[in-house]
């Protein structure tokens, strides 16, 4: 599951968010003993080997330094030096904003059969349960997928329950980008599904890349599947506060400061993602032309004009999804503030007619996924609006043109 979408019925949410202060608290102090004493991941000793390392006598650079710094460095080296990076460094590499997207997917799919390896090793560690066996012969499989030809991982982290991110489309040669962020339950395992296949971040991006090319064949597209935060865990406490979106907006912008490019960029965040844009809208840079937001339960704030972003503010909800009966409110922390599609909250009310609830906003031949591609292309005037007389048909008149290629 990518986002709220699932079984656990409403007065649960309720009880949840009376609750929740208690619960943060010995949450939050459950934490601080287990992790503070943690060892360093896979992807923070290859960062930690990054910084120790040299190519031909040079130093390399902080790999937190300024996506354009890193990108310059890379871009200078022979083709030769970089595979040589990729090969010593490929966590490190991977997850580099601001290196070359080619070679980005090619350290992680490196680190991605490394990784590969060693689940194939502990599915046969007699020292795990069976279910540890389990689990490790279903990431192998995972990964295996991940591996197939023509795959683009833009991102790789296989610590916990896994991050990554997928590039559907030629992100270097894209006159327009889409970036879709997942809600709550997303994760490695959950990044793709057979069954219900456009509920999971990969069936999302492809739809919307399918959907965008049939808006405007002439306009190359590029959508990224963006799992690469640790999103909360059912609609438990981290669902019902901001921590999780705080975390991922630091990780989201740092994406967008890095993407190659000046293509404009359109977000489209589902569910728990819109709360991830909420919070990052004000940090986005300025290629950031949209913020489209479906099935969201607030954005943290009280209205589009506290978002502090000149990126229009797009909003839909069907009339069957059951976010709508969460309580909109935010109180000490709690809960994600207005609902986006009030009339107050003063953002563009898009139709998302046939999504049928929570998880359907993607379903191809629906009014959400082709309005989320008129707004990925930038063909503003051809959105169809929930409402008539409202901000989202006043604000698109002689915009057709705008941001597209």
């Amino acid at each position: 599951m990518t986002s709220f979408d699932t079984s656990p019925q409403l007065n649960v949410w309720r009880a949840l968010l009376a609750l929740a202060v208690v619960f943060v608290m010995l949450a939050t102090t459950g934490w601080t003993a287990l992790h503070s004493h943690r060892e360093a991941t896979a992807l923070q000793a290859s960062l930690a080997k990054w910084r120790r390392g040299s190519i031909r006598g040079l130093h390399l650079p902080d790999p937190q330094a300024a996506p354009a710094r890193l990108g310059r460095f890379l871009a200078a080296l022979s083709p030769e030096d970089q595979d040589r990076l990729a090969r010593r460094y490929p966590l490190a590499v991977g997850n580099m904003n601001g290196a070359p997207v080619s070679l980005r997917y090619r350290a992680n799919h490196i680190a991605m059969e490394q990784q590969r390896e060693v689940e194939k090793e502990r599915m046969h560690d007699s020292r795990l349960s069976a279910a540890g066996q389990q689990d490790a012969g279903r990431r192998m499989h995972r990964y295996e997928d991940l591996l197939s030809p023509g795959r683009q991982i833009l991102a790789f982290d296989p610590e916990g329950s896994g991050r990554i991110a997928e590039v559907f489309g030629d992100l270097d040669k894209a006159q327009r980008i889409s970036v879709i962020v997942p809600g709550v339950d997303t994760d490695l395992l959950t990044f793709q599904r057979t069954s219900r296949e456009y509920t999971a971040p990969v069936g999302m991006a492809k739809a919307l890349y399918a959907a965008e090319r049939a808006q405007s064949p002439a306009t190359r597209t590029a959508v990224i599947a963006w799992a690469d935060y640790t999103a909360p865990d059912g609609l438990g406490v981290d669902a019902a506060t901001g921590l999780r979106a705080e975390e991922g907006a630091l990780r989201l912008n740092a994406l967008l400061d890095g993407l190659p490019g000046r293509a404009p960029v359109a977000m489209v965040c589902h569910s728990y993602g819109s709360v991830v844009c909420g919070v990052a809208a004000h940090a986005m840079p300025r290629r950031v032309t949209d913020i489209a937001v479906a099935a969201s339960p607030g954005m943290r704030v009280s209205s589009s004009s506290h978002l502090d972003t000149a990126a229009r503010v797009w909003a839909m909800r069907d009339a069957t999804d059951w976010i709508q009966d969460v309580p909109y409110l935010e109180l000490g922390g709690l809960g994600h503030g207005a609902d986006p599609v009030s009339s107050a909250f003063g953002a563009r009310v898009l139709s998302a007619r046939d999504a049928q609830g929570h998880a359907g906003y993607f379903q191809p031949g629906t009014d959400s996924l082709r309005n989320l591609a008129d707004v990925g292309v930038g063909a503003y005037d051809e959105v169809t609006c929930a409402r008539e007389n409202d901000l989202c048909q006043a604000g698109v008149s002689g915009t057709t043109t705008a941001g597209r290629a």
